[in-house]
This record gives structure tokens, C-alpha cells and sequence, in this order.
């Protein structure tokens, strides 16, 4: 792999060299699957689980393929069914023994195969007019099932099936999946109420079916080495004492740590200092203005106090304490309560835990909270 020009990757995963850690995570990952026993993966959005499976599939061993599919922008089955196609031949080179015998596979298919115009990647399109999306899928995974190589799949957003048209899509797959014993699956999620009953709800069909996994933030010590090297890597110098003030503000959020970083590395600052990345952080938050302009838009106004109340709190363990609501202005339990879950289904704002157990709320975009926080607009 040839050095990147900014070692902090914000998009996809370049293996790895440009990966934080994670040792024990990966490890029990991929002796799980390689053992034959399926993963459910859940965390909050922009922790690194997507690149957590991108790196544990990177590990598998050469007799083993490794398939990603990401359906978060899948409609319904016919969406998954190109997706699975597209991920199918580009888990393997063309040249290798199981790409030829994928490629020879999916050309039976009569796809359209396009290719990206920036990566060069294949995209493929099934014509799927005529027929249903059900018999390609389970001809696919059959076909793999048949295979002499070992397969893993992965499938991203995987809660993203509940909002098919189609109905009990996951009943259909499971009744599948459950006669596969040549492919195991990694399903991972973002949205943890709807994989929790998907995996936990003993009205459903994937109950208890997997192990499972909660990701959660990369140790500050792990990162801060990390972070420490990668500076390195171009000859600049940067004091612990900055990274720990980096990593305090982006408050250990794998993406915005990575996004915070690459644009300082990006300035072409030799030595990093404390006013290096506050500039660089500020510009982030004036570049997203247009967005926290367009969630007021998007919101009823008890939705957007609620939101900017969030935002200024950082992390909310009873929003219907009457201090809280006295504080913000906000309107009686029942309003905030009914604003707490359109912010959650919006993906505005997230439930989590602290190591103790008890639940608090708070909001996705890092970015809008310091907005909140530090500029007081609105």
C-alpha cells in the first residue's frame, strides 16, 4: 500500500496501518466467526464499527472470503439484492480462484456491470423487472454455501430491513440463513433499539441466534499513542498534552477525532499547538452552519429547544427533571417526551449507557453541540 498524504482516513478503511487498535475486539470477532458462530455488532453512529468490520475481514485467512454489504440505502429487497451482487464480485480479485468462480457465478445472473468513475469498482445491477428479488437471494447464498472456500458476510445497517415493504423480511432470511453452515454472518447496526429487538425480542425470528457485541469508544491511552505516531509519520510534532485536548473535545468520537485530525494535518502545521486545532475545529463548526440551520427548519419548536437543551448539556440522564425543564424553558414531561422520541427516530439524538448502567441521552452531531455550546447562536 502505497503512504497516504493524510494518514487520518475519515472515509473507508486503507488497512492496517491507518487503524486504531481495537486488538481484543477483532480477536474475539474473528474467533467467533471463524468458528462458525454468527456476531451482532451494535454502537452509536461514527464509532469506527464499520471499520472495526472492515479490518477484522482484512484478517481472514486467504482461504477464507470476506463480504461487506452496507444496506442502509437499501429500499427493500430489490435494493438488498443489488447490493449483495455489487459486494459478491468485489470481494475477491477477477484473477483469484474463488473471484473467477464468483464472477462466472454473477455473469450467469445477466447483470449490468458498470464501474465507478472515481474508485474503478464494479457496480452491479440486476434486472429484476420481471422477477421477484427473493429467489436471486437465496440463489446467491446457496451458491456460496456450495463453495470449497470458507465465507463470511457482513451486513451493515442490518436494521434497515424492518423498514422494507416487504413483509417478516426477516423471517424469510432467517429461515434461509439458519440452513447455511459453509457462510457465517456478521450482522452490525447503528440504530441499537431496533437491533436489540431483532436479536433480543424472543418474538423474533433472529432471537438469540448470535453473539453479541457492543463497540464502544477507543481507550484514550490506545488513541492518543495513535494519534502520537501518525503525526510522526509526517514530521509533525505535536505534545500529549494537545492530543489530550483534541481528544477531550471531539469527547473520544472516533469519526470527528479522525475528521479533527486530518484537517490539522491538512493545515500544514509542523508543530501542532493548542491554537492549531481550535482553529481548525472552529472552521469545522462554521462549515456545518447551514446544516443546524436546516434542522430548526426540519423540527417543531419544542423539538429544536429540546434539541439545543441536549446540546448544552452534552449528556442528559432525566430530561423530564424539573430542574432540566425549568433550565431550558421547556414544556411539560409529556411535550419533552414526545419531542425525545421524533429526535431519536430523526437520529438527531441517541440513548446510551455509562459504565454503571444508567442511561442517558445525547446528541449525534458533535459539531452541532459545540455550535450550541460555544457560540450561543439562536
Amino acid at each position: 500500500m502505497n503512504k497516504l498524504s493524510n494518514p487520518f482516513v475519515t472515509i473507508g478503511y486503507v488497512g492496517p496501518k491507518y487503524f486504531c487498535n481495537r486488538k481484543e475486539e477483532s480477536k474475539t470477532i474473528l474467533g467467533s466467526i471463524l468458528g462458525g458462530t454468527p456476531m451482532t455488532l451494535t454502537s452509536i453512529r461514527r464509532i469506527g464499527k464499520t471499520g472495526l468490520i472492515r479490518h477484522v475481514l482484512n484478517q481472514l485467512p486467504r482461504e477464507v472470503v470476506g463480504i461487506y454489504l452496507d444496506i442502509q440505502a437499501a429500499e427493500n429487497l430489490n435494493g438488498f439484492m443489488n447490493i449483495l451482487a455489487t459486494s459478491l464480485v468485489r470481494a475477491a480479485p477477477e484473477r483469484s480462484r474463488p473471484g473467477k468462480i464468483i464472477w462466472e457465478f454473477v455473469k450467469k445472473l445477466r447483470p449490468v456491470i458498470t464501474f465507478e468513475h472515481l474508485s474503478g469498482m464494479p457496480q452491479v445491477t440486476l434486472d429484476i423487472k420481471t422477477r421477484k428479488a427473493e429467489p436471486d437471494i437465496e440463489t446467491i447464498l446457496r451458491f456460496l454455501e456450495k463453495q470449497p472456500f470458507r465465507v463470511v458476510i457482513a451486513i451493515d445497517e442490518f436494521q434497515q430491513i424492518l423498514s422494507f415493504p416487504e413483509k417478516r423480511v426477516d423471517a424469510w432470511l432467517r429461515g434461509i440463513m439458519q440452513q447455511l453452515t459453509n457462510i457465517t454472518f456478521i450482522f452490525a447496526g447503528s440504530q441499537q433499539h431496533l437491533m436489540s429487538d431483532l436479536f433480543s425480542s424472543p418474538s423474533r425470528p433472529f432471537y438469540r441466534s448470535t453473539s453479541f457485541m457492543q463497540i464502544n469508544k477507543i481507550p484514550a491511552g490506545e488513541y492518543m499513542e495513535f494519534i502520537g505516531r501518525l503525526f510522526g509519520t509526517g514530521n509533525r510534532k505535536i505534545k500529549e498534552e494537545v492530543i489530550g485536548q483534541i481528544m477531550g473535545w471531539t469527547d473520544l468520537n472516533t469519526y470527528y477525532t479522525q475528521l479533527l485530525c486530518n484537517r490539522i494535518y491538512s493545515s500544514g502545521e509542523n508543530v501542532i499547538t493548542t491554537k492549531s486545532w481550535q482553529m481548525e475545529a472552529l472552521k469545522l463548526i462554521r462549515e456545518s452552519e447551514m446544516v443546524f440551520f436546516g434542522y430548526r427548519e426540519m423540527l417543531t419548536a419544542p423539538q429544536w429547544l429540546l434539541l439545543k437543551a441536549l446540546a448544552s448539556e452534552k449528556k442528559v440522564s432525566s430530561p423530564t427533571a424539573r430542574e432540566f425543564l425549568q433550565k431550558y424553558n421547556l414544556s411539560g414531561s409529556a411535550t419533552v417526551l414526545q419531542s425525545l422520541q421524533a429526535l431519536i427516530k430523526k437520529e438527531l439524538v441517541y440513548k446510551d449507557y455509562y459504565t454503571e448502567g444508567k442511561s442517558y441521552y445525547s446528541v449525534y452531531d458533535l459539531l452541532f453541540q459545540h455550535w450550541i455550546r460555544n457560540l450561543g447562536t439562536l
